[in-house]
């Protein structure tokens, strides 16, 4: 049989508490972060509202920052493997440049499609991408 990933009882609360800072940037998300599309997307409105390009893009960037710092935290907790977070931190810039550059092209478009929109923003502002990096390096670690 493999190795077992083995996580001690202090990485494990550490991981646990990690986890409630994720769950707290959601939670305080209305009344940290500027973004307009929030309240949009609740709607059944069919009209962009009016923003600040820079305040968002600012937002998205807070915002993003955060949840990728605790996502780093959390997989260094689960593998100790600083080429893992090199790795993932590598990862978390490119796609954020990617991702926050199709969302402004999309969202200044003519008639934007405001389900892209609602998916590439999710990805901006959710720690979804943690979602993917944790089963991923586990299976590599797994499968050597």
């Amino acid at each position: 049989m493999q190795n077992q990933l083995q996580l001690s009882k202090p990485r494990i609360a550490g991981i646990i508490v990690l986890f409630i800072l994720l769950v707290s940037v959601r939670i305080v998300q209305k009344h940290v972060f500027y973004d307009p599309l929030l309240l949009f997307f609740e709607s059944t409105s069919k009209i962009l509202p009016q923003y600040d390009s820079f305040k968002l893009f600012l937002g998205l960037l807070f915002r993003y920052t955060l949840n990728t710092v605790i996502s780093l935290g959390m997989l260094w907790l689960v593998f100790k493997d600083k080429s893992v977070i090199k790795l993932t931190l590598l990862l978390y810039i490119v796609l954020f440049i990617v991702l926050v550059c199709v969302f402004f092209v999309v969202l200044n478009l003519n008639s934007p499609s405001l389900l892209a929109l609602f998916y590439i923003r999710r990805f901006l502002i959710h720690p979804l991408l943690l979602l993917l990096f944790l089963p991923a390096f586990y299976y590599q670690k797994h499968m050597k």
